[in-house]
This record gives C-alpha cells, sequence and structure tokens, in this order.
C-alpha cells in the first residue's frame, strides 16, 4: 500500500465494455459504471462527493440510508430458502414455488430498481453510485460481494479523517467511545478495501484539503484529469452542515 493519498488499494481504468443483461433498461445500464464511497459520519465525504460530481460524466448520489442493504437481505433471504427448499414445487408443500427463485434475473431487476429509484443516472452519466456513512453491517463482506454482483465491475473509494478531528464533530462529540468506535470501523472499511485489491482506492480527507493535487491519483484511478481549478471552485463552496 502506498503513503499519502496515493494510499491507493488498487487502479483499474474504467470499463466501457458492454454490460447488458439480457432484459436491459432504456437509461443506458450497460455503459454505465458504478462507485461507491465508503466512510463514516463527519469524514468530509461531502465534500468528496462534491468534487467527484464535478467530474464529466459522474453523478454520485449521496447517503440513502443505507436503503440497499433491504434489498441484500432479502435477496439473501430468498437464496437461502430456495437453497433449504429445493424440492418445492408442490402446492401441497409449505414452501411452495421459492425453489424457483431465479437468481440471475433477480439480480437485473434489483440493479434496474436501483438505477431508476435511487440513482436515477441522466443521458450524459457514466458513472453513478452513492456514498454513504453506515457500513457497519455485521455481514459487511457479504453486502459489498452483493453490491458487486448487482453492479458488474463496482469500484470502491474509502474515505477517512483524522479521528480528533472527528470525535469533536457533531454527534460524536461528548461521546467518550467515540475514539474506539472511529477506530474499528475505519479498521473494517480498510480491509475490505484491502481485500478488495484494484476495486479499492483510499484517500484522507486532512491530506487533499491540505493539498488538493494530492487528489491525482484518485482522479488517475477514475479515469479522469485532475483540474486545479475545478478542484478549488468546488472547495469553496460550503459543504454538508
Amino acid at each position: 500500500m502506498e503513503t499519502g493519498t496515493g494510499r491507493r488499494l488498487g487502479r483499474l481504468g474504467l470499463r466501457h465494455a458492454v454490460r447488458r443483461t439480457s432484459r436491459g433498461t432504456s437509461r443506458g445500464e450497460g455503459d454505465l459504471d458504478y462507485l461507491f464511497m465508503l466512510t463514516y459520519g463527519r469524514s468530509g465525504s461531502t465534500l468528496l462527493l462534491g468534487i467527484l460530481n464535478s467530474l464529466p460524466g459522474f453523478l454520485i448520489r449521496g447517503e440513502n440510508r443505507d436503503a440497499l442493504h433491504h434489498l441484500f437481505l432479502y435477496h439473501q433471504t430468498c437464496l437461502e430458502e430456495r437453497d433449504r427448499n429445493r424440492v418445492a414445487d408442490d402446492s401441497t408443500n409449505p414452501f411452495f414455488g421459492i425453489d424457483g427463485y431465479p437468481e440471475e434475473t433477480a439480480l437485473a431487476d434489483l440493479r434496474r430498481l436501483a438505477l431508476d429509484t435511487l440513482l436515477r443516472p441522466e443521458p450524459d452519466t457514466r458513472v453513478t453510485g452513492f456514498k454513504e456513512i453506515r457500513w457497519y453491517q455485521p455481514d459487511l463482506p457479504e453486502y459489498v460481494a452483493f453490491l458487486r454482483q448487482v453492479f458488474p465491475g463496482a469500484r470502491f473509494v474509502v474515505n477517512t479523517r483524522n479521528h480528533d478531528d472527528v470525535a469533536k464533530s457533531k454527534w460524536w462529540a461528548g461521546n467518550e467511545k467515540a475514539p474506539e468506535t472511529l477506530a474499528r470501523r475505519e479498521k473494517r472499511l480498510l480491509d475490505l478495501a484491502a481485500d478488495l485489491g484494484d476495486a479499492a482506492y483510499h484517500v484522507h480527507y486532512d491530506e487533499y484539503v491540505a493539498d488538493p493535487s494530492t487528489l491525482t491519483g484518485l482522479l488517475t484511478w477514475l479515469g479522469a484529469e485532475y483540474d486545479a481549478e475545478r478542484v478549488a471552485g468546488v472547495l469553496a463552496r460550503r459543504h454538508s452542515f
């Protein structure tokens, strides 16, 4: 792992190969790339979101209170019950029909649902996704694996910040367990990113705020160019609360 914002956990060029399902969508689903931000609250992630959305063709949505995790649990439950009840094609069986749960069809339809309702890419969008601060589920590795199934080629940027500063901010302030909680959550994110290899990249808020050019590595990984004027314009605007 490199140091600084160059602490990338891998490099992967944008995938422009068509990834269409047999059913497709009118939103150009097969031409999209997917990017998700893994972080925790008060890490400066909304600022990074603004920088990403200043890139041509990028439309990364904000937090959704972990909404897709509910879809993961639905999908996981159906798969588990299907595998547990392999012979359920008789209407006298209490699990009648569950053995026919179509995994590939479900994944395609879940992707379409997320695109049409949550991500809503625009005609000029080529990279979409969302940032979220709620990545502390016990089943985090399995959930991220699900996201990679739903969104082929998905990549993940991990955003971290100095824990002392985070612990003084908003709801963390006064929480005596904040340092311990932040350390635990950050370690899980970095361990996960290490497992993702080329599909993950780590940046640190304090570094790119002090020297925005340290974002060059991230933008190169994303197939974009670093534009100092554009980034400065984003940094000059107030983000979050």
